[in-house]
């Protein structure tokens, strides 16, 4: 286990501390001032120090100064307060997490369980670097772009801090990808990853959902029940589409943020919670702001490290190395060696793609399944900056696959002139999902709908 350096000017504090500490495994010393501090450092190096702000001599902050002393300690600051300032400047300095005072027996032990040495973060993120230069790639995120890269700064310099990020960007261009990306850098990493999107949930369903409820606090409610911040202790909880949330529950994702704890649906008791929250948007935050869909304090808690993903007209060099991804998806899936060809490529850069990586994904799974040949042409993808396909999947029978391949014949669906829409809408999706033998991603991509939708219409239409 590792070594604790307690920074504490209150005795009593000291003591309850180091035996928490103790408690757990690791051997602790215990200072009472910067220049206490300093010599204790030089002595024997801490792999966490644990820091109060308020010392005899200065500031705690100043052991900052000290570079060489704590160049591979992991510090976290105590405060009796955890302001949106002392956020900040924890993380301008290079602290990984701050606890509130009085310190909680439980946060402390799950601090001391995720401890991981600066050096050793540095090292995984150098590798994903390097692995990067090589193949485009970083951890679930793919692209060269310059616009990428700064991305990838902000996820190396972000992830071993415990602060809030706040990820704005359009639909679809991966949002949840860099999410993910920060808390698998992150101490927290072998800890639970829940997403919510808080727009896919019925407001009347949304309290219950992230806060959880007692059994009997509403008709229906027949159990007791973990909400989201319960199950993503000690892990990363990712709010995604925060302006949906109702301004009610803004309220109170406020409280949790600023004091740690919140309460279950029809209970008095409070519930501490340690998770750290990033949030996401596609909406430009300071116009949901004014226009009522968010709250401004919970933006100013929210918004500690923004990042900005770039929709992907602004980088359409990373087009041909996405598509190529998504090739290499299907064919990993249904077994086959299909490759895109270079007029394919190039007429995937020429879409500016309003719909992002998601769009993307979508038209390369569809043309690859239309695909008859190991080549992938560019006849079933998006043709310049059209935002559909050149031919509709209901079509009866296309002209060709590939140049010079005739294509195979295409089962015909008639309907009758005056027959309802919705009618239509069943028997084509029914009819594609037979022909396609019961396989959704096959049956998705002919239709050029997403798996989501197909589901959704599938349950729809079988009960």
């Amino acid at each position: 286990m590792g070594h604790t350096l307690i920074v504490e000017d209150d005795r009593d504090s000291a003591r309850m501390l180091a035996a928490l500490v103790a408690r757990e495994g690791h051997t602790v010393a215990t200072a009472t001032s910067v220049a206490d501090a300093c010599r204790f450092m030089a002595m024997q190096p801490a792999d966490l120090l644990l820091l109060d702000l308020h010392l005899p001599d200065g500031n705690g902050l100043a052991l900052f100064s000290h570079k060489d002393l704590i160049a591979d300690t992991e510090v976290v600051l105590m405060t009796g307060q955890a302001s949106l300032e002392t956020s900040i400047e924890a993380l301008r300095l290079g602290a990984a997490d701050y606890l509130v005072k009085p310190v909680s027996p439980q946060h402390l032990k799950n601090l001391l369980s995720r401890l991981i040495r600066p050096s050793q973060l540095n090292a995984e993120f150098t590798l994903l670097t390097d692995t990067w230069r090589e193949t485009g790639r970083f951890g679930s995120l793919i692209g060269a772009s310059t616009p990428m890269q700064e991305v990838y700064h902000q996820i190396g310099r972000v992830a071993g801090t415990a602060v809030t990020v706040f990820i704005q960007g359009e639909s679809g261009t991966g949002k949840e990808l860099v999410a993910r990306a920060v808390h698998d850098l992150s101490r927290r990493r072998d800890q639970p990853f829940l997403a919510i999107n808080c727009g896919a949930i019925s407001p009347h369903l949304m309290e219950s959902e992230i806060f959880g409820h007692e059994r009997g606090s509403f008709t229906g409610a027949e159990r007791q029940h973990q909400g989201f911040f319960e199950r993503a202790h000690g892990g990363t909880l990712f709010l995604d589409e925060i302006t949906e949330m109702p301004m009610s529950l803004q309220v109170k994702l406020l409280r949790v943020l600023e004091s740690g704890t919140f309460m279950r649906v029809g209970s008095t008791q409070l519930q501490q919670t340690d998770v750290r929250v990033i949030a996401a948007t596609n909406r430009n935050a300071e116009e949901a702001v004014e226009r009522g869909h968010l709250r401004e304090d919970l933006l100013y808690r929210l918004n500690v490290f923004p990042i900005a993903m770039p929709p992907l007209r602004e980088r359409l060099g990373d087009v041909k190395l996405l598509a190529q991804h998504f090739v290499e998806q299907m064919n990993r899936r249904e077994g086959s060696t299909k490759r895109l060809s270079e007029a394919a490529a190039q007429r995937l850069a020429s879409h500016d793609w309003p719909g992002n990586v998601r769009e993307l994904g979508n038209a390369v799974q569809r043309a690859w399944v239309m695909s008859g040949d190991v080549e992938i042409g560019e006849e079933w993808l998006p043709s310049g900056t059209a935002a559909v396909p050149r031919r509709a999947a209901a079509s009866a029978q296309p002209e060709s696959i590939a140049p010079g391949t005739a294509a195979p014949p295409m089962p015909e669906l008639r309907v009758a002139v005056g027959s309802r829409l919705d009618e239509m809408e069943k028997a084509l999706i029914l009819a594609t999902y037979d022909h396609c033998e019961g396989h959704k991603e096959r049956t998705a991509a002919m239709l050029g709908i997403s798996m989501k939708t197909l589901y959704n219409k599938l349950k729809e239409f079988k009960g």
